[in-house]
């Protein structure tokens, strides 16, 4: 006969546990639930004759217990003590994109850290008959808890990123704000491989390219959006007008909605979205 005793103080994981042994398929199986000295402890015992299936599936329900009762404290213990200095609702949204982030590849992240789980958890109970909860997971989960702090690590730089952008959006919007309108409107015929200007005439805008007067630049690189950005921050147009003349949308169109914010309209279907499906303007002609 096989036994082995699993200790925890957490009633949370004692009733995950038990739950999970009451729907165990396997014969040759009895568990209990006892409290002795500082722990409270499970206790299976299985006389069949397959230690091996056995093991596999007790380190399966270890595996999934924590991911689905631990993984968030832990998650929250490492991004405090990393993180700091963040306040409340700044490790709230990091955590937040924690979640983001592996649900964004949600089955090949969770087999990948299931496999890390179970194997430490088989490896650990072929050599030993009882196991502390608390103790293994704070001290015998390396590998998992590096995956978990790669999974902060990136969370905290989308966090950043979003925040600098969004700041970086509210100082448009005062500058916007604080400055007269410069003309009455601007069209934007806007399409996956090309973006010109129109005026309200609707003769073409030469776009401010020169960096060095620019009001806004993206990191190094400059692209056409952002002399296209730059150029609308100088003309500061009443009314934008953006015809998507493929359909096509992109992050700079929600910048522009963001920046702009009532003063922007989206087309797909009017007179210069229709002459624009057709006729293609060489870039040379409108950079």
């Amino acid at each position: 006969m096989r036994s082995l005793c699993i200790k925890t103080n957490n009633s949370d994981l004692i009733k995950y546990l038990l739950n999970e042994f009451q729907n165990l398929e396997l014969e040759n199986i009895c568990f209990s639930e006892n409290e002795f000295k500082a722990y409270k402890n499970v206790i299976i015992h299985y006389w069949g004759n397959n230690d091996s299936l056995f093991l596999s599936k007790v380190s399966s329900i270890l595996a999934f217990l924590v991911i689905d009762e631990l993984e968030e404290d832990l998650l929250k213990r490492l991004i405090l003590q990393n993180y700091f200095y963040f306040d409340t609702i700044e490790r709230n949204k990091i955590l937040a994109t924690c979640f983001d982030i592996m649900a964004d590849d949600f089955s090949n992240l969770f087999d990948k850290k299931f496999k890390m789980l179970y194997n430490v958890f088989y490896q650990f109970l072929q050599v030993h008959k009882s196991i502390v909860l608390n103790g293994f997971v704070n001290f015998r989960l390396k590998s998992y808890s590096s995956f978990l702090d790669t999974i902060v690590t990136d969370a905290v730089n989308h966090f950043v990123i979003e925040k600098e952008y969004l700041e970086f959006i509210s100082l448009l919007k005062l500058y916007i704000n604080s400055q007269d309108y410069g003309c009455e409107l601007v069209h934007i015929v806007f399409s996956s491989s090309e973006s010109f200007l129109l005026d309200e005439n609707k003769n073409l805008i030469v776009v401010n390219d020169d960096i060095f007067k620019a009001k806004y630049l993206s990191d190094i690189t400059f692209s056409t959006n952002d002399y296209i950005l730059n150029t609308l921050l100088t003309l500061l147009p009443k009314k934008i007008y953006i015809h998507l003349v493929d359909d096509y949308m992109d992050e700079f169109i929600n910048t522009l909605q963001l920046v702009f914010e009532n003063k922007v309209n989206l087309c797909s279907d009017c007179n210069i979205c229709q002459l624009y499906k057709k006729t293609k303007i060489p870039h040379s002609e409108h950079s």
